[in-house]
């Protein structure tokens, strides 16, 4: 279970319905509330279902204003994601259990500084540890435990040129990339909330070919878990 409690809150943050539809249409009719947030009731659950939009900057001022107003006992950011490694299979769920955000810095000529090498912050320095963004949450939850570990980064500009995706996969050690996830992790690390980041593989990052990705796949997976999670 999340937790031994009848009277549980949950929020579920999505950049897009269309990677919860199935989970949508499970929960029923929901009441709209303030800031993108529709509530459900499912079961014993007070389900909160917060759509922030693509991209780190709606998800960073969206989930941080729904945590400013409500009180929730976890928050679960589910999504889809595209892999650098190949040996996780399409519509692999995984929980992200760290998350970077490797464009912010500058340019030095051919070289790339981050924040952390111009000395603009401590890789320590909260909410931090070791560059990364870290979940040291806790679930008693025999699916999430289940789960496969991988490591994200967050980008504004997903990976599609090959010369680029090489450099990148020399330079940072990472699994998977979103546009979302490392700005949900901040918000919630900020605000001292438990958390988990759940993603499934619709893609391998390569030359941008969609006739290879499997969305279809990916969403029904995630939905499945999601599913799954609350009748836990």
């Amino acid at each position: 279970m999340l937790n031994k409690t009848s009277s549980m809150r949950l929020l579920i943050v999505a950049a897009t319905s269309l990677e919860i539809k199935p989970l949508l249409t499970e929960l029923g009719r929901g009441r709209a509330l303030q800031h993108h947030v529709t509530r459900y009731k499912y079961k014993q659950f007070q389900v909160d279902v917060l759509i922030t939009g693509v991209g780190m900057v709606p998800t960073a001022v969206f989930t941080s204003m729904v945590l400013c107003r409500y009180t929730y006992s976890a928050v679960i950011n589910a999504g889809i994601c595209g892999s650098f490694n190949r040996s996780v299979p399409l519509g692999k769920v995984l929980n992200i259990n760290s998350d970077c955000l490797p464009e912010t810095g500058a340019e030095d000529g051919e070289h790339f500084l981050s924040l952390i090498d111009l000395n603009l912050l401590d890789q320590d320095e909260f909410p931090f540890n070791k560059g990364k963004l870290a979940n040291d949450s806790v679930f008693e939850s025999e699916l999430i435990k289940g789960l496969q570990p991988a490591d994200g980064a967050t980008v504004n500009t997903v990976h599609g040129n090959e010369q680029n995706i090489n450099a990148f996969i020399k330079a940072h050690n990472v699994d998977v990339e979103s546009m979302e996830g490392a700005a949900f992790m901040y918000s919630c690390k900020i605000h001292n909330v438990r958390f988990i980041q759940i993603r499934t593989v619709s893609n391998y990052i390569e030359y941008r070919d969609p006739s290879k990705w499997d969305i279809t796949l990916a969403v029904q997976n995630l939905n499945l878990f999601l599913l799954d999670l609350l009748n836990e």
